[in-house]
């Protein structure tokens, strides 16, 4: 069974040939595409607002930092109150 439909196939390959000309541009801010990546998922995603079979998006994943790992955080410990007294 296929994975996408031809139509978003055809989607995608019309982003792409508007990326390599230079006429791409993404959402909100209007920047230029230039990444190969983003280009396909703007084709993915237009051919998913025109009802064409794509998977549903991958959930955003949260990077790991392998140097620091997640602890409690440490308790201050109080202060000893000594009495010093002046005679």
């Amino acid at each position: 069974m296929a994975k996408y439909s031809k139509k978003a196939g055809e989607k995608v390959e019309k982003v792409m040939h508007e990326k390599k000309k230079g006429t791409l541009r993404s959402g909100r801010s209007g920047k230029k595409v230039t990444s190969r990546k983003q280009a396909i998922a703007i084709g993915l995603s237009e051919a998913r607002k025109a009802g064409a079979k794509v998977p549903k998006k991958k959930a955003a994943t949260k990077k790991k930092t392998a140097s620091k790992k997640k602890t409690a955080p440490r308790k201050k410990a109080a202060k000893k109150k000594t009495a010093s007294k002046k005679k």
